[in-house]
């Protein structure tokens, strides 16, 4: 079975995450498969692109697949690594993506949906950013998202907590464009979509990358660059991050030292 499935709609692609039985984690055939996706879509000439689970599933995404973190010493989220490819695939979509959220979103699956264009969910979404509890540094390029995406000390919150937060409140928060039900979501995203696809599609393109450069447009020094890589290098060379990784494939509550 193909861990991920794309059609076309008329002017509307579709990719879905196809692997329930892992719900859906976000391993390397996955990421790939997105990056994919995009780019042959793209090719047809599709106008909007959404990006959903199977229709009913209890998990959109349980987040990156930790079973392919690599062993200390080495960056887990390095600029070439699958999961920085495919959420620059979306970035860099030249047609808006849209995520289609049914259930719950985990770890780096949270920064898939920050990084589409617009996201629509569910009461039954809930979203969880857990880099903390694995003991893993988390990208300055993926920070710079959900601060762009919401307030400095609520981005501090989810990130230090590690806890779900409800569908309603990631509407709030302006995590989520829209809320709806379950039995609505489909029509609802389609019904939305149809409104974009109807538009000029190179007006959108230009404003989609405008406002992905206007988004991007923070200068950090190299001196700031450097101590930022040096401060998450501190955490993927300690044991914090081998106990993170071996506590949950072992299914038990980890045991940190620093």
């Amino acid at each position: 079975m193909d861990d991920v499935l794309v059609e076309q709609n008329g002017m509307i692609g579709v990719i879905t995450l196809n692997n329930v039985k892992r719900r859906n984690c976000l391993s390397q055939a996955i990421l790939t498969g997105i990056d994919q996706s995009i780019e042959a879509l793209v090719e047809k000439k599709v106008r909007a692109i959404i990006l959903r689970a199977p229709k009913g599933s209890p998990v959109f995404s349980s987040g990156f697949d930790i079973r392919e973190l690599p062993d200390p010493g080495v960056d887990p989220l390095g600029y070439n690594d699958d999961l920085a490819v495919a959420l620059r695939a979306i970035q860099n979509c030249p047609v808006p993506v849209i995520a289609m959220i049914e259930g719950s979103v985990w770890g780096g699956a949270c920064d898939l949906a920050v990084t589409c264009d617009l996201a629509i969910g569910t009461p039954t979404s809930t979203f969880a950013i857990t880099p903390a509890k694995l003991g893993v540094p988390y990208t300055t390029t993926g920070l710079m998202r959900f601060i762009g995406a919401m307030p400095m000390h609520i981005a501090k919150e989810l990130f230090f907590t590690a806890q779900p937060i409800s569908a309603v409140r990631a509407r709030e928060l302006g995590i989520l464009n829209h809320l709806v039900e379950p039995d609505q979501l489909e029509a609802f995203t389609y019904e939305l979509v149809s409104r974009i696809v109807e538009n000029s599609p190179l007006a959108i393109r230009v404003l989609k990358e405008q406002l992905r450069v206007l988004g991007n447009s923070y200068p950090l020094s190299p001196e700031t660059q450097e101590r930022i890589q040096g401060l998450r290098r501190m955490v993927y060379q300690s044991s914090d991050y081998s106990e993170g990784k071996a506590a949950f494939l072992e299914k038990r509550k980890p045991h940190y030292s620093h």
